[in-house]
C-alpha cells in the first residue's frame, strides 16, 4: 500500500539543496563502520523508491546525491509508482536482484524482512538513538531493526476557524464534544465532519485513532471497545453530521470538501498543509483527534517510509548503502526533509524543535509521541486485519450490519487462513 504520508513539497528543490548542504556541513553522516570490509573500490550504488511525483522525486534525488557524496559514491535512483513497488521488490527478492538501498512503506517492511532479503542495521553501527519507540517498531522485525524512517506522519483534526467561531463551537477534544460540534456546524450544503471511510487501507488508517484510543485492538476486533468506536462513525452519518459519501471518499476528496466549505472539520494528514496554505481566504487550524474521554491521549497510526539495506553479494556495497542510509537519518537532514514536506522528524529532539518552528505541525508532533506502527501487533498478518476493518466500516455505515456484527465478521477475516 502507498503510505498516507506521500506528501507534496513545500519549497522548490533549489532550497532543499541549501538545507542539505547545511546538514552535511555540520555532520559527516557516515554513521557506519567498515568492519574490515573494503569499500574504496565501490563508486556507485543503486536505490529504489516510489517518489515518482515532481518535485518530490527531484528533491529526494538531491538528498540521495548529497548523502552519496559523503559516502564516496554516486547514488543511482530509480522510482516506480507506489502500487508497483512491493510487487517489484518481491520479484527482485526472489531473483536476488534487489537494489543496494531500498525504500519501503513502513507496513511492508515485515513482509520483505520475513523473506530474509534485508540486513539488520545494527551490523553497520548505525545510530538509532533518539527515535520514538513507535518509529523504531515500524522498522523492526522479530526484534531486529531493518529500517529507519527519516521522517514520519500521522493524522489529526483540521477545522475551519471561521465556521467554528460563527457557530460558537469550541475545538472538540472528546467524542461527545465532536458529535455536538458536528451537529451544530451542519447546515444545508455543509456537513460538520468528514472522514475517509472508503474500502481500502486508507479507510482503515483513518479509523485506527478511534479504535486504538478507545482501547480497541486489531488482535480482537470483536470486543466492545471496537464496536463503540465504529458506532461513533455510524452515529455521525445517521445524524446527518457526516455525509454518507464518506464511504467512497479518499483523503484527497475529504480535503477538497474542506477547502470548498462543504465540511467544517476533517480528519487528514500534514501533507495537506501545503495546499491549505495557498488559500489565503481559508482560515484553518489543526488539533489532536478527539478521544473518548477527557484527559486521554489519542493513539494514532504512523505513516512514512523506511530505508533499508538489502542482502547483497557485495558486502562493500552494503556498507556504502548503510552509510547513505545513516546520512538520510542524521538529525539535521531529518529536519531539512521535514521542513520540505510538512512531516515529523523521527528523532524526538528534532521533532520538538520543528514544532516550535512550524506551529501548524505541533498537533502532529504531539500525536507522533504516542503513535503506533500498524504492524506492531500482528506483523505480517496486519493486511488481513486491515481488510477486515475497512470491510466492517462499509457494512456498518451502509446499515447492512450493526457495528458489533460487522466487527465479528472483521475478526473472521483477520484470522482466516
Amino acid at each position: 500500500m502507498i503510505s498516507p504520508a506521500r506528501l507534496p513539497a513545500r519549497r522548490p528543490a533549489a532550497l532543499l539543496s541549501g538545507a542539505v548542504a547545511l546538514a552535511l556541513a555540520v555532520t559527516s553522516c557516515s554513521g557506519g563502520r567498515s568492519d574490515g570490509f573494503a569499500t574504496s573500490e565501490i563508486t556507485s550504488i543503486t536505490a529504489l523508491d516510489y517518489y515518482t511525483d515532481e518535485p518530490e522525486h527531484s528533491q529526494w534525488g538531491e538528498m540521495l546525491t548529497a548523502c552519496g557524496k559523503t559516502a564516496g559514491v554516486k547514488v543511482e535512483q530509480t522510482s516506480v509508482p507506489g502500487a508497483s513497488l512491493l510487487p517489484k521488490v518481491l520479484q527482485q527478492a526472489s531473483s536476488r536482484t534487489l537494489p543496494d538501498l531500498l525504500m519501503l512503506d513502513n507496513p511492508d517492511l515485515q513482509q520483505i524482512a520475513q523473506t530474509g532479503a534485508l540486513t539488520p542495521l545494527e551490523q553497520y553501527g548505525i545510530d538509532s538513538s533518539g527515535f520514538a519507540k513507535g518509529i523504531l517498531s515500524a522498522g523492526t522485525y522479530k526484534g531486529k531493526l531493518y529500517g529507519l524512517a527519516p521522517y514520519v506522519s500521522t493524522i489529526a483534526l483540521f477545522y475551519n476557524r471561521d465556521m467554528l467561531a460563527k457557530a460558537g463551537v469550541a475545538v472538540p477534544k472528546t467524542w461527545d464534544e465532536l458529535e455536538t460540534a458536528a451537529t451544530r456546524l451542519t447546515r444545508p450544503g455543509r456537513y460538520g465532519m468528514a472522514v475517509d471511510a472508503n474500502p481500502t487501507f486508507e479507510g482503515t488508517w483513518q479509523f485506527l485513532p478511534f479504535l486504538w484510543s478507545n482501547g480497541g485492538d486489531e488482535k480482537r476486533l470483536d470486543i466492545p471497545q471496537a464496536a463503540q468506536a465504529l458506532q461513533l462513525w455510524v452515529d455521525l452519518v445517521k445524524s446527518g453530521s457526516m455525509s454518507k459519501s464518506v464511504l467512497n471518499w479518499t483523503q484527497a476528496d475529504v480535503h477538497d470538501q474542506f477547502v470548498a466549505g462543504r465540511t467544517a472539520m476533517m480528519i487528514n494528514g500534514p501533507w495537506r498543509i501545503s495546499a491549505l496554505n495557498k488559500d489565503k481566504n481559508l482560515h484553518w487550524g489543526v488539533a489532536p483527534i478527539p478521544v473518548p474521554r477527557t484527559g486521554q491521549t489519542p493513539v494514532t497510526p504512523l505513516g512514512g517510509e523506511v530505508w533499508t539495506v538489502p542482502q547483497n553479494a557485495s558486502k562493500s556495497r552494503q556498507e556504502k548503502a548503510a552509510q547513505v542510509l545513516a546520512c538520510l537519518n542524521s538529525s539535521l537532514n531529518q529536519l531539512a526533509l521535514a521542513e520540505q514536506h510538512f512531516t515529523v522528524p523521527s528523532r524526538t529532539a528534532m521533532a520538538s524543535q520543528y514544532a516550535k518552528q512550524v506551529p501548524s505541525m505541533a498537533a502532529f508532533v504531539k500525536s507522533v509521541e504516542a503513535a503506533r506502527a500498524r504492524t506492531s501487533e500482528l506483523g505480517v498478518k496486519w493486511p488481513k486485519a486491515a481488510t477486515g476493518i475497512y470491510t466492517a466500516i462499509q457494512s456498518a455505515l451502509t446499515g447492512e450490519q450493526t457495528p458489533q456484527e460487522a466487527l465479528r465478521h472483521a475478526q473472521q477475516i483477520a484470522t482466516s487462513d
